[in-house]
């Protein structure tokens, strides 16, 4: 499995390289950190100057304007004594003492409107300079806080990477071993010529790792050439897999590598349930029904029916099925004594228990009958008639579609019956059976296992797995505990 192991290596780093979001460089980001704050207080101390500039130059402008007025205020002064002067001695220009003041008068009120205009822009702009530095300011420690969380965030996905480096790390350190076995190995060799020392370990040694080499090369070939990948590919090419989960084609499947069913292993299990785990639950088609701190599913009518659940083969292409029903009497089933129009119908309640089959329409595969008791005696010869149709004495015929393949078995011990489950005897299991059904339990030492081989005939047909009865639930019903069902 080490090449999916790779492959999802390779996934999880393509992955990470397009996340924006994820730190390429942590120590830069640290150092990015330090040069945004330093800069920020540069700037704040730019702007402060600016103003401190604007104002200088607005109380220039200011004592400009004030010894303008000064100096015109003393021309006047001397114009006006000139031009007296000349009118009196007719040395005089000819312009008029009212006419030069009117000229300063408006000169005055000139360059008082320009210090006003002046005042008006700068004293503004003044202002909104020392609003931008107090908001420049808050900003700047704002963006201080806003930096520490970016590196508090940035510190927790290091760490992230640092973990996730760390399992890398790992998995190649595993990877690699072959790697300095084969160093080894070649210095063993080397440190032998001229010595007695036999080659032969080593060189099986050197034979092992090769073939691992190989069926790493070959598996990888296969697995991206292969679609979907079933368990017996995976055994084909790594016979050393055992039993487990496997990630393949973007899933996961449990392969039992061993031998079942009598049939060599990589086995593929597409139906599983457990109700002895309290964190499973009965498929949707199914009642839970709990007594004596047993789980069981059931049909939810109580009338006759058979309700479903199907397992998909995914597109694997199978020749075999393996698998086995664990389930619990309940009342009086009656196996397949049925005289009504569904006794001989595949898709109707033809038993009192479990039917298999495959594809649609229905293929029979294998069916799991409960009789009404283990035993049989003179005070209930009257009952034969509900017994397995494998019992002693049974009157009952096993229809043409479901030949033999089947299981009968009764869970009942006493001659009476009641509405309660019977969890005392498992049925299908091959054990606790009485004198009436001996045969029934020796009929396939497979048990409780059953299997289905169909030679060259492949398929990808669905399974379906139905408990079916031809009364109501509460009269007689199948309780399923546990299944697993394989193909391969």
């Amino acid at each position: 499995m080490e090449v999916d192991d790779n492959k999802n290596l390779y996934e999880v780093e393509q992955e990470y390289d397009g996340k924006d979001d994820f730190p390429q460089q942590p120590i830069g980001s640290l150092q990015i950190h330090d040069t945004i704050s330093s800069t920020g207080k540069k700037t704040l101390f730019v702007l402060l100057g600016v103003q401190a500039f604007i104002i200088l130059i607005l109380i220039i402008l200011l004592g400009i304007n004030g010894v303008t007025l000064t100096h015109l205020n003393t021309v006047d002064m001397c114009d006006s004594t000139g031009a007296s002067t000349g009118a009196t001695t007719g040395t005089g220009v000819g312009t008029s003492n009212d006419d030069q003041k009117e000229q300063l008068n408006n000169m005055t009120a000139i360059l008082l409107g320009l210090q006003d205009s002046v005042s008006s822009q700068l004293l503004p702009l003044a202002r909104d300079q020392s609003n931008m530095s107090s908001n420049i300011y808050r900003m700047t420690q704002s963006s201080d806080a806003k930096l520490d969380m970016i590196q508090g965030d940035a510190d927790n996905r290091m760490m992230y990477l640092l973990n996730l480096t760390d399992s890398v790390y790992q998995i190649l350190q595993t990877t690699s071993d072959t790697a300095y076995k084969l160093t080894d190995i070649v210095s063993s060799i080397s440190t032998l010529q001229g010595t007695s020392i036999s080659t032969s370990s080593i060189t099986d040694d050197i034979l092992v790792l090769v073939q691992e080499l190989l069926g790493l090369q070959n598996a990888s070939s296969i697995f991206n050439s292969i679609q979907p990948v079933s368990c017996k590919d995976i055994k084909a090419v790594l016979p050393n897999s055992p039993s487990g989960y496997y990630h393949v084609n973007s899933r996961t499947i449990y392969c039992n590598m061993d031998t079942l069913c009598n049939a060599t292993e990589g086995w593929t299990r597409i139906g599983y349930l457990d109700m002895t785990d309290a964190t499973q639950n009965c498929p949707s088609a199914f009642t839970l029904y709990q007594q004596s701190g047993y789980r069981v599913c059931r049909r939810p009518s109580n009338s006759a029916s058979c309700f479903s659940t199907s397992f998909s083969s995914n597109g694997i292409s199978y020749n075999q099925i393996c698998g086995k029903v664990t389930a619990y009497q309940y009342r009086a089933p009656d196996a397949i004594h049925n005289t009504g129009a569904n006794h001989n119908d595949i898709n109707g309640p033809y038993v009192d228990g479990v039917s298999i089959t495959r594809g649609s329409p229905r293929q029979h595969v294998w069916t799991l009958m409960a009789g009404l008791f283990e035993n049989t005696g003179s005070q209930i010869n009257w009952a034969n008639w509900a017994n397995c149709p494998c019992a002693i004495n049974s009157p009952q015929s096993v229809q043409p579609f479901v030949g033999s393949n089947y299981y009968c078995e009764s869970g009942n011990p006493t001659y009476s019956y009641e509405q309660t489950l019977l969890y005392s005897d498992t049925l299908w299991d091959g054990q606790g059976c009485g004198t009436n059904e001996a045969a029934c339990c020796n009929a396939n030492p497979n048990m409780p296992w059953f299997h289905r081989d169909y030679g060259t005939n492949f398929t990808t047909d669905f399974i379906e797995l139905r408990i079916c009865g031809d009364e109501g639930w509460l009269d007689e019903d199948v309780m399923v505990s546990q299944y697993e069902i394989y193909v391969k």
